[in-house]
C-alpha cells in the first residue's frame, strides 16, 4: 500500500515537488533557452556565419536543439538560407506572400518538414554544417530520440504535470519561428527598410523570440549579428551575443554599415559615393521621411481641390514611399494622376528613381558615379523643394 501511494505522490509532484508557480517559471526559462539556441546558434552563426562561436556553447546550443526540438542544423540551415534566396516567390519554403497566411501561421512545420526532406535544398543549401561524428550518429540519426528523452525527464521532475510542460516546448518553436516570424514576419508589422522582399518587424523589442521580431532589419542585412538598427529597438539576442564575446566565447563577424556623416562637406566625393552605395538602405529610408515631409506640405493644398479625395490622398502618401519599381500598373497610374496636381510631389518621384538607379548602374564608372550623384545634389538642391533640399544637404555629407 505504502508502496502505490509513493507512485501516487511521485506522478502528482515528481522529484522536485514544484508549485504551479515554480513550474510556470521554469518552463518559461527553458522555452527562452530554446528560442536564444535558435537565433544565436542556427540563425546567426550557422546559417548567416554573422559570428563565431567558441566550441563550449556551439555544443551545448546544438544538444539543447537536439533535446527540446530534435532539429537538425544542416535542415535548419539549408531551408533558411533557400528562403532568403529564393524570398517570397514560389520557390520560397514558407513564404506567407505565395501559399497564404493562414497556411504559414497553422502549418509552418510540416512546410519545414517537407522541405527538409527535398535532396536538393539541403545539398546545395547546407554547407559548412556540422558534420562530426556525433552529428552523423546522434544528433542526425537519432534526432527524435532526445525530445523522447525530454519527455521522460519532465515527468520524472514534475509528474504528470511534465506532459504539459513537455507538450509546450514541443509547440514553443513551431508556433513562435515556424509560424510567427516565417508567417506574421512576412505580412504584418512596420518596415524601416524597402528591402525586395515583403519582410517586416513585429515588434521594435525583440525580446520574446530573442530579437527575431525584427525580420525586416534582418532581410535588409542578412550577415549583420546585431537585428535592431534604429535606436528605439531592442534586440535581446544581440545583449546574449555580446555577452558571450565579453567572456571570449563568441566573436562578431559583421554587423550593419552605420553612415558616418561630415557636415562641413560643401560636395559629394568619393568617399559619400562609397558610403551612399554601402548604405543605400538607409538612405532610401531617409529619403521616404523626406516625402513624407513633402507630402505633407502638398496636402493643404491638395485636399481643397474637388476632384481628389481623401481616400485617394492617403493611399497616394503611401504609394509615394514605396520603392517605384514595386508599384503596379494601377498604381503608377494613380501617381501619375496626383502629379498632375503637385509638380513638387511629381519631382520627388523622379529624383527617387534616379537615385536609386546610381547603385545600379554598375557598367559605369566611379567617375561617372560621382558626376551622376553630384549632379543630382546640385538638381536637388536647386529645386525649390525644402524637404528634397535638405535630403540632399545630409546625403552629400556622408563619409
Amino acid at each position: 500500500m505504502n508502496f502505490f501511494n509513493d507512485v501516487l505522490s511521485f506522478l502528482s509532484t515528481g522529484l522536485l515537488n514544484f508549485s504551479a508557480w515554480e513550474v510556470v517559471i521554469y518552463t518559461l526559462v527553458v522555452t527562452h533557452i530554446t528560442i536564444a539556441s535558435v537565433t544565436i546558434y542556427l540563425h546567426r552563426h550557422q546559417a548567416h556565419r554573422a559570428l563565431d562561436l567558441h566550441p563550449i556553447p556551439s555544443h551545448f546550443f546544438r544538444f539543447w536543439l537536439w533535446l527540446t526540438t530534435g532539429q537538425v542544423t544542416k535542415e535548419w540551415a539549408s531551408i533558411h538560407r533557400k528562403h532568403h534566396a529564393k524570398c517570397d516567390t514560389e520557390e520560397d519554403p514558407h513564404s506567407p506572400q505565395t501559399r497564404g497566411i493562414r497556411k504559414v501561421l497553422l502549418e509552418g512545420a510540416e512546410l519545414y518538414r517537407a522541405e527538409s526532406k527535398n535532396k536538393e535544398t539541403m545539398d546545395k543549401y547546407g554547407h559548412g554544417t556540422p558534420d562530426d561524428w556525433i552529428e552523423r550518429n546522434v544528433y542526425t540519426k537519432h534526432s527524435a530520440a532526445g525530445v523522447v528523452a525530454l519527455l521522460f525527464i519532465n515527468v520524472a521532475l514534475f509528474g504528470v504535470l511534465g506532459l504539459t510542460v513537455w507538450a509546450i516546448q514541443m509547440m514553443w518553436i513551431p508556433i513562435t519561428a515556424a509560424g510567427i516570424i516565417n508567417g506574421l514576419g512576412h505580412w504584418w508589422g512596420y518596415r524601416n527598410y524597402d528591402c525586395n522582399d515583403a519582410a517586416t518587424n513585429i515588434f521594435p523589442w525583440g525580446i520574446l523570440i530573442g530579437g527575431e521580431e525584427l525580420h525586416n532589419n534582418h532581410h535588409t542585412h542578412a550577415t549583420s549579428a546585431k537585428l535592431s538598427s534604429k535606436w528605439y529597438e531592442f534586440d535581446l539576442g544581440w545583449g546574449y551575443i555580446r555577452t558571450l564575446e565579453i567572456l571570449g566565447l563568441a566573436k562578431v563577424k559583421k554587423v550593419a554599415p552605420k553612415p558616418k556623416l561630415d557636415k562641413n562637406k560643401a560636395q559629394a566625393d568619393f568617399d559619400t559615393l562609397q558610403s551612399v552605395i554601402a548604405n543605400r538602405y538607409d538612405v532610401m529610408a531617409k529619403y521616404a521621411k523626406s516625402v513624407r515631409h513633402a507630402f505633407r506640405e502638398e496636402f493643404e493644398h491638395l485636399k481643397h481641390k474637388a476632384e481628389l479625395e481623401a481616400r485617394f490622398l492617403k493611399s497616394s502618401r503611401k504609394l509615394m514611399q514605396r520603392e517605384p519599381g514595386k508599384l503596379e500598373m494601377s498604381q503608377k497610374q494613380q501617381l501619375v494622376e496626383l502629379f498632375q496636381h503637385s509638380k513638387a510631389l511629381e519631382t520627388m518621384h523622379q529624383m527617387r528613381v534616379e537615385l536609386g538607379a546610381i547603385w545600379e548602374r554598375s557598367h559605369s564608372t566611379r567617375d561617372q558615379l560621382l558626376h551622376q550623384l553630384q549632379d543630382w545634389c546640385n538638381r536637388a538642391e536647386a529645386s525649390g523643394i525644402k524637404a528634397l533640399q535638405e535630403f540632399s544637404f545630409r546625403l552629400r555629407s556622408y563619409a
